[in-house]
């Protein structure tokens, strides 16, 4: 099995002992992105459609610095702080993947790092 670290400056760097991605054998496992800046390493501010728009943004970094994009995920997980912003997270989640999105679960958490409203992580084809 081949086995990848992805790393990039354009997403935040990880705040634990973990990867940004790992790239394995023709797939792309990202972390789960908050809605961090990542040259300030703080969360955006504003609500959850800034936060997750930052997550989508931060994933799309990484993809891409895996070799791979947006338009090659395959599944994603959306965590939530609150149910009740699915809604407005579809908006947001709807600009980054226009046609043939992946599949995707949501669900609500208790809570999620640094007090973040939401958080999204992708398993994509690396070409």
């Amino acid at each position: 099995m081949s086995r990848e670290v992805i790393a990039t400056s354009k997403a935040p760097a990880a705040v634990g002992p973990y990867s940004q991605a790992i790239k394995a054998n023709g797939f792309v496992f990202t972390a789960g992105q908050l809605g961090l800046d990542p040259a300030a390493g703080k969360l955006v501010e504003g609500d959850v459609t800034d936060q997750a728009r930052q997550a989508l943004k931060n994933l799309q970094a990484i993809l891409e610095a895996a070799g791979s994009s947006l338009d090659q995920v395959v599944k994603v997980t959306v965590f939530l702080k609150d149910i009740n912003d699915f809604k407005r997270v579809n908006e947001v989640y709807a600009e980054f993947f226009k046609a043939n999105p992946p599949a995707r679960s949501a669900v609500q958490v208790a809570a999620l790092p640094l007090g973040g409203l939401v958080e999204i992580e992708a398993v994509a084809v690396a070409p």
